[in-house]
């Protein structure tokens, strides 16, 4: 019986056959192989690879052997996930595993949980990069809020896109991204979620290798692909190292095996050390055995057919297979050998309207039915059969949501149809852009236009548009779409990326020099330097009108103002203002880096002038009272956040600063109830927390003083202005010791932070340490010999010590460096009858 049922289970020797013959892939039989041979080795073995690498140039097969591998992979009981060039990111690649082993039966349900709060946290974060600046005057934080999106591209936080060169140095650098953690802390409520924005690898990983560990129970293997890893390696190579490699993220199960793809070989320089570990598999043109097994597997035997076929593809994989689909049979049927290798894969498909559809199915860089429709001009009652035809076709990548051709099929049918009729070409591509950019007005419909870029379907329907514009007129789209990337630059830098990319493949598939050299040179500029770099490229190069150049400026500015490179914005701006004395933005710009500056008047002129030109606009009225609050202005700033609140009632800045105003003028309660509304509409709003602290110390309750302190705290746990106020609070309560933690805490972060130096100082004092209080109220004094508090607290500590000459020298300076202090004046009284 146990016999019987083993000879059962077994498959037959046609099933095998069928088997080796599936999808028409009779080639590569060493590296399939090679492959299931590893997977029928322990984890244990010396002899099992824990990782795969299939390189070669373009059309050389790889994407068929990944694909062929995985389905070894699953019939020997393995959970799979395979990872194309379709994601853009290490979060996009988790995302896409988890998505494709959840329909295996393996829900990831604590990392689809996290991705979602990442994407939703991300969108927090590129959205606080063009809010309205929030304004922090006090210490060396001010204008800590830096715009989150570009300030983690300029800080190397985006995959491809580098830092911004030359503009930065490693002071500057380090100072961004204490102001975009800052920021990012302020906004968020856990520190996981500000992790979740600047570096999520850091917070998804442990969870997808936990959650690859309980999967791994349910299956002998788990087994990740990553193709186009010449594309996906530049973000992904660093990370899967890592993870295999290293226990930074936690370990991974031994189960898993991965494959990688591309068109390079491995980084030796990281991965060399692994070699022992890994199974190198180099992929060239098919063999002529190989060759013919394939064409003989689709029943192409006939000899002079066969010799053909080797000599035009010359083994290339992708055009074998193409060739092997149509099942020539005669010599005649190849024709005339000097045809383009196009007009051979189309000769043996006689029906006229697969081979329209196939060849205007090129066009398009990507296909859904939609798109096929638009493009393909054949019954309605066809569609469904014809483009389920397209879809089989062996040079058809199927995405399930949509088709892509293989690159050199695709690029090889392009140059045909634009050789053998220009108009034609022009025409079709023409109507293309015309139907594509049709959607994408209708897409528009109701929105304002500061909406459309932040809309992902938007954006791909003017990609598209864009495209096949360039490919029809590139001389009239060519400014339109470098137009447009000035706009994708101020999205963020992967936006402008995709617009770069799509000159480069609209200026190859046009065969157009100019358009392809902007787009080889903006992609690389993006590269190397960021958006900043990009667009002084543009500016030096393109012939753009004034009111365009204008434009880009205050753009790169705005890159440059979110990188701390203020000195550099503010010359953009002044540029952007001299070339369209009526750009409202470029004055709002210029404003809030001059605040950023400390030069608090000219933000304000600027506000101004901004404000005569959109004078409803609810932010520049909300900054510009932040502006004179501090310049304590207290009637101006009313006048202002009153309008701003006014316009905006949801504008937290403009309540919070209006708070602070109240506080000033020592309205308690209105000032309060400023703070609350503040509070109501961003419950981490770090600056308000420490804002109402005072409200509360002013109304004598020291615990909820304390309360909102240790919360600010907690959210921006480095932020040092908070972090002192603490302080002071723990040192008015008489816990001296704590106090002094957190002002050691800030002079770590601050080394001459003035406040700070003094606080501490009269901690000491208190403590009976007198000579280390002198100390650090000398350093406090040498900062800022001014510092009327701290001039007082070191003539009380001089008093404790019987330095009665210098009690009364500090005394007197801080009498004269503010006449009106009462306190002041009060330790001068105490020290003069002391010293008798």
């Amino acid at each position: 019986m146990t016999g019987v049922s083993r000879m059962a289970a077994r498959p037959s020797m046609q099933e095998l056959i069928r088997q080796r013959r599936r999808a028409g892939f009779v080639g590569r039989g060493d590296e399939r192989a090679a492959f299931r041979r590893n997977l029928d080795l322990a984890p244990e073995d010396e002899r099992h690879r824990f990782l795969f690498h299939v390189h070669g140039n373009a059309g050389v097969g790889k994407t068929f052997l990944v694909r062929e591998l995985e389905q070894v992979a699953r019939e020997k009981g393995a959970f799979t996930a395979y990872v194309d060039e379709s994601v853009g990111s290490v979060p996009e690649a988790l995302a896409a595993i988890s998505r494709q082993l959840g329909a295996q039966g393996c829900r990831f349900k604590e990392l689809e949980r996290l991705l979602a709060t990442h994407r939703e946290r991300r969108r927090e974060a590129e959205a606080a990069a063009v809010a309205t600046l929030e304004a922090e005057p006090e210490g060396p934080s001010a204008g800590s809020m830096a715009a989150a999106r570009a300030g983690l591209a300029g800080l190397g936080m985006v995959p491809g896109v580098g830092a911004f060169a030359g503009a930065l140095d490693a002071a500057q650098l380090a100072q961004g991204a204490d102001r975009l953690r800052a920021g990012l802390g302020a906004r968020f409520r856990s520190q996981e979620d500000v992790q979740l924005v600047m570096h999520p690898e850091r917070v998804l990983t442990p969870v997808l290798l936990n959650e690859l560990t309980d999967a791994a129970a349910a299956a002998p293997w788990i087994v990740l692909f990553f193709d186009t890893y010449e594309r996906t390696g530049q973000f992904l190579d660093g990370w899967l190292h890592e993870v295999m490699t290293g226990d930074r993220y936690g370990t991974l199960p031994a189960t898993v095996v991965v494959v990688t793809a591309g068109q390079h070989l491995f980084d030796t320089a990281r991965w060399g050390a692994f070699a022992d570990f890994m199974t190198d598999v180099p992929l060239g043109p098919f063999t002529e055995a190989e060759a013919r097994g394939l064409l003989a597997g689709k029943g192409v035997v006939a000899e002079p057919v066969v010799e053909e076929v080797l000599r035009l593809t010359g083994g290339l994989p992708v055009l074998v297979s193409t060739l092997a689909e149509q099942r020539p049979t005669d010599p005649g049927d190849i024709g005339d050998p000097s045809a383009t290798a196009v007009e051979r894969f189309l000769k043996w498909e006689h029906d006229p309207v697969r081979r329209s559809a196939a060849l205007a199915c090129s066009l398009p860089r990507q296909l859904d039915m939609d798109v096929f429709r638009a493009a393909v001009d054949c019954p309605d009652d066809e569609v469904e059969q014809l483009f389920a035809w397209l879809r089989s076709l062996p040079f058809v990548t199927d995405r399930g949501d949509r088709l892509r051709y293989h690159d050199l099929v695709r690029e090889a049918m392009l140059r045909m149809q634009r050789g053998r009729s220009p108009r034609g070409w022009v025409q079709q591509q023409a109507r293309l852009a015309r139907i594509f950019g049709e959607w994408r007005a209708e897409s528009e419909a109701g929105r304002a236009d500061g909406e459309l870029w932040a809309d992902e379907e938007w954006r791909e329907l003017r990609l598209a548009e864009s495209y096949h514009l360039l490919c029809a007129q590139a001389r009239v789209a060519l400014p339109l779409v470098l137009r447009d990337f000035m706009d994708a630059c101020d999205t963020d830098d992967v936006t402008a990326a995709r617009w770069a990319r799509t000159l480069l493949d609209a200026g190859r598939d046009g065969d157009t020099e100019a358009v392809s050299r902007w787009g080889s040179e903006l992609s690389r500029r993006l590269t190397e330097g960021g958006v900043p770099a990009a667009l002084a490229r543009l500016l030096s190069r393109a012939a753009l009108d004034e009111p365009v150049q204008a434009h880009a400026r205050v753009v790169r500015g705005s890159a440059l103002r979110r990188l701390g490179a203020l000195e550099e914005a503010l010359r953009e701006y002044d540029q952007a203002v001299a070339l369209n004395t009526g750009l409202a933005r470029a004055y709002r710009g210029r404003s809030y880096v001059r605040g950023e500056l400390g030069d608090y008047e000219a933000a304000v002129d600027d506000l101004d002038q901004a404000l005569a030109l959109e004078p409803d606009n609810a932010a520049a009225h909300s900054v510009r009272g932040e502006y004179h609050r501090v310049l304590n202005h207290g009637d101006e700033a009313l006048r202002d956040l009153d309008k701003g609140i006014e316009l905006d009632p949801a504008h937290h800045l403009a309540w919070a600063s209006r708070g602070a105003v109240r506080l000033t003028r020592g309205e308690l309660d209105s000032a309060l109830a400023d703070l609350d509304r503040a509070l109501d509409l961003k419950p981490d709003y770090t600056w308000a927390l420490v804002r109402r602290a005072r409200v509360w110390r002013g109304l004598g309750d020291p615990a909820r003083q304390l309360a909102d302190l240790d919360r600010a705290v907690t959210l921006q746990p480095d932020w040092p202005w908070g972090r002192c106020e603490r302080g002071d609070a723990l040192r008015n309560a008489g816990r001296l010791e704590e106090s002094l933690r957190d002002y050691d805490h800030v002079l770590a972060l601050a080394p001459d932070y003035a406040s700070a130096h003094a606080s501490r100082g009269a901690a000491l004092s208190q403590l009976g340490r007198f000579e280390e209080a002198l100390s650090a109220l000398n350093r406090a004094l040498d900062l800022d010999p001014t510092y009327t508090w701290a001039l007082c607290r070191r003539a009380e500590t001089h008093l404790a010590l019987a330095a009665f000459d210098a009690a009364l020298a500090d005394a007197e300076r801080a009498c004269a460096s503010n006449p009106d202090d009462e306190r002041a004046r009060a330790v001068r009284e105490r020290v003069r009858g002391v010293a008798g």
